[in-house]
């Protein structure tokens, strides 16, 4: 598990398999240029060494060493006010960072950890999908980020997010119900909450998982950091699930960076009329794995076996053929009226709504106003 550095260790005692490197210089090494300068982090993962990394940046001596010394003054800074603040540093070679961060090209020096983190390499790793959408996503994309994220942390899988309003949040909150691990990676210091209104969801999510960000404590929200951001949400995932991206979206700037960092991009379809969609279209168009249940996102990433072995079922026969049959029917995201329902499966109402009752109690559709809707859980039968 992640965990804070034992109280009283030194911090340029920090060293792993890869060979010493002190936890000081590789946060030297984020503050080496303002942040959306990504050149650093990939000089540092090639030499992972504070001096060299200065020296192929700057020629002149003099520069070198004033470089070097108001980078290494600004990191003691910051490891002094995260100490205070609870947070935990993380180095590109410390052995519990996520090796599949790692493996970008450029993965930030350092992390920042609040919260306990599950492990994210081998040979206990965990392995992590994303959740990303819009902020003001519809109910139908909310609900769908909520019943993936679920599914996805029952079979045992971390659910990776930003913390954002919209399908982020119901993402965190849906593995967060199932009682499963998510991982929130901010745009700001990990010991500021953005949005706001998120600072309880922030609180729950950094005792499941953690909230991540390769900022420095205190560093506010600011729209050139987002960017930087989604490639680490897109380097810490197996696979980037996509639900309501417009043709501008941040969340369509992820899974164009998953793609880039080799990351199996999925699709959830939505409506083709609003615009909410276009983005994600776009991207099942040219080649993204289009979604329609948790089953297809363990198919994608080769866990579907074994999920399914690890799940014992609890209902009988005739409760399987009926479940199929309604889900047969209904399609994710869409209210259908009792009348509808009958129609279509042929039964009477009285029928309909008894296992209507009985399905919703077993969590695999939903009333809303207007009618019932089918939750985008893992397939049955």
């Amino acid at each position: 598990m992640f965990s804070g550095h034992p109280r009283g260790q030194s911090w340029h005692a920090c060293c792993s398999f890869y060979g010493p490197v002190n936890l000081l210089d590789a946060v030297a090494a984020s503050m080496i240029r303002p942040p959306g300068d990504t050149r650093p982090a990939r000089l540092f993962k090639e030499v992972l060494d504070l001096e060299a990394l200065v020296g192929q940046l700057e020629a002149d001596d003099a520069a070198r060493a004033a470089l070097l010394a108001a980078a290494r003054d600004r990191a003691t800074v910051a490891l002094e006010l995260a100490e205070r603040q609870g947070l935990t540093a993380i180095s590109l070679v410390d052995e519990r960072y996520s090796s599949w961060l790692r493996e970008i090209v450029d993965p930030p020096s350092v992390l920042w950890v609040r919260g306990v983190i599950p492990p994210l390499s081998p040979p206990a790793e965990r392995p992590v999908v994303a959740i990303v959408g819009s902020r003001q996503a519809t109910p139908a994309g909310l609900q769908m980020g909520r019943w993936l994220a679920e599914g996805l942390a029952e079979a045992g899988l971390a659910v990776v997010s930003g913390l954002a309003r919209g399908v982020d949040g119901t993402a965190h909150e849906g593995a967060l119900a199932s009682g499963g691990v998510t991982i929130g990676v901010l745009g700001c210091g990990a010991d500021v909450v953005y949005p706001s209104e998120h600072r309880d969801l922030a609180a729950r999510v950094a005792a499941s998982g953690g909230v991540v960000s390769e900022f420095p404590p205190g560093t506010a929200p600011l729209p050139h950091h987002f960017p930087l951001r989604n490639r680490i949400i897109a380097g810490l995932s197996r696979a980037v699930v996509v639900i309501e991206a417009g043709e501008k979206s941040g969340s369509l700037i992820t899974a164009k960076m998953a793609m880039e960092q080799g990351r199996d991009v999925l699709v959830v379809p939505g409506n083709v009329l609003s615009g909410r969609n276009r983005g994600g279209h776009a991207l099942i168009k040219d080649g993204a794995r289009l979604v329609e249940s948790v089953d297809d996102v363990l198919a994608e990433i080769g866990m579907l076996g074994a999920a399914r072995a690890g799940q014992v079922g609890t209902d009988g026969a005739d409760n399987l053929m009926i479940d199929n049959e309604l889900s047969k029917q209904m399609a994710i995201g869409e209210t259908y009226d009792a009348d509808t329902l009958a129609g279509l499966t042929g039964w009477d109402v009285s029928k309909l709504l008894s296992e209507l009752a009985r399905l919703e109690l077993g969590g695999q559709v939903s009333r809303l106003a207007g009618g019932w809707v089918r939750r985008a859980g893992r397939t049955r039968g």
